[in-house]
């Protein structure tokens, strides 16, 4: 599922091509992409507007339209934006699910092989994002708003910074890339990490976002995260610990580990990232 620095840069790519041009023409082919409207409903409301922005929340790409909505996308496991150039004959892929052209003549084309991705129609963007936690790159995400966050939660860190509605736009990569920076052990109960370790840990969720936003965002070799022009990103050169079950940890020598959480592969090194339950005497 593309992650926050992989949305970001989809945004970023996409950007340029729509900001100021108008919907002429779209065409959903499977209906069920559209969660509100009606898919039909959804194609009328697009149609004759223009694009006046193209943002971010989270996992969600927000798309401002003249009307005064905004259409709201979550990509969720497999979903991809192409854009291709006015004149070019796009491919015929049985995987894509909408298909837009621009008053430029250029195309613009969603494509889901899992179908878990949504669109969303929405006079306020409230409606679809409001329930999601802080965004991890803003001003509002500080030490003492994750110290405080932290404080008598009795689940695992790894799960809690998953959840949605605690931080946005995390997932499973760049949580394990985070925590081994910050040297904790995923299993950890989130609420008996130190006031220093969660320093480091806010310090490594910053970096490893940061990180992946310069280099593009991580395809992996399922190749389900793509640029709008069938590009690849290029964090997956630099991950440490994520899809290395068995490699050498860069900062130790020890091998690293896999174990499942919540039907989710975690990796981390035992050795650097600690045991799972660390008494100390400096409690949060």
């Amino acid at each position: 599922m593309p992650e926050l620095p992989e949305v970001e840069t989809i945004v970023r790519k996409v950007r340029p091509h729509l900001v100021g041009r108008t919907f002429a023409r779209a065409e959903v082919l499977w209906e069920r992409t559209v969660d509100r409207p009606t898919a039909a409903a959804f194609c009328r409301a697009l149609v004759g507007c223009t694009v006046h922005s193209v943002t971010r929340r989270g996992k969600y790409l927000l798309f401002a339209l003249s009307s005064g909505d905004t259409w709201l996308v979550h990509l969720r496991m497999t979903g991809k934006f192409f854009v291709y150039a006015a004149g070019d004959t796009p491919p015929v892929s049985t995987h894509t699910r909408a298909r837009f052209t621009l008053d430029n003549g250029l195309h613009f084309h969603y494509d889901d092989q899992r179908k878990f991705g949504r669109f969303y129609l929405a006079r306020d963007p409230v409606e679809v994002v409001g329930h999601l936690g802080p965004e991890p790159l803003e001003v509002a995400f500080t030490v003492a708003w994750l110290t405080e966050a932290l404080h008598g939660r009795r689940g695992e860190i790894k799960r809690l910074l998953l959840d949605q509605t605690f931080i946005a736009g995390l997932g499973n990569i760049y949580v394990s890339e985070a925590l081994w920076q910050a040297g904790i052990h995923p299993q950890r109960s989130a609420g008996t990490l130190t006031p220093t370790e969660a320093t480091r840990l806010h310090t490594a969720i910053i970096a490893a976002l940061q990180e992946g936003i310069t280099n593009g965002g991580t395809s992996l070799g399922d190749r389900q995260y793509v640029y709008p022009d069938g590009g690849l990103g290029r964090q997956q050169e630099r991950l440490m610990v994520y899809d290395r079950a068995g490699a050498t940890c860069s900062r130790c020598g020890y091998a690293i580990e896999r174990l499942v959480q919540g039907q989710r592969s975690t990796y981390f090194c035992p050795v650097c990232q600690g045991v799972k339950i660390e008494e100390s005497a400096e409690k949060l």
